[in-house]
């Protein structure tokens, strides 16, 4: 397992191009579309679009890095910490991480959101 950072100058998007490796052991069940061939396909070649159609619109000038899992490596997002987060402890921070964050189809939750978006 290789974990990869979000910063504000790049954000992380994991794929499998192949099949559809997935950190299930970490994770759980993987999400229907991770393993459908226009992500996969869609993630190398218009990575940005993919991210819109999750609602994640990020700057023009954030760079977007596409990491490909194979059955030998797989990947994991850190997502950035939200705004207004400094001093929470690590169980009030991992509220605000989703299992789209940690494949990079989505952000951390921001403070405030909880009950919102995807399953963790």
């Amino acid at each position: 397992m290789v974990a990869v950072e979000n910063t504000p100058d790049t954000h992380n998007l994991v794929v499998c191009t192949l099949c559809s490796c997935y950190p299930w052991p970490v994770l759980g069940l993987p999400p229907v579309w991770y393993k459908s061939a226009p992500y996969r396909s869609r993630a190398v070649i218009d990575p940005r679009g993919v991210l819109a159609d999750f609602g994640v619109t990020l700057p023009a000038e954030t760079k977007i890095r596409v990491w490909d899992s194979t059955a030998e490596t797989r990947y994991l997002v850190i997502p950035m910490r939200p705004a207004g987060t400094e001093g929470w402890d690590e169980d009030a921070l991992a509220d605000l991480v989703t299992r789209d964050s940690m494949i990079g189809a989505g952000i951390a939750r921001q403070p405030g959101t909880l009950g919102s978006g995807d399953a963790r």
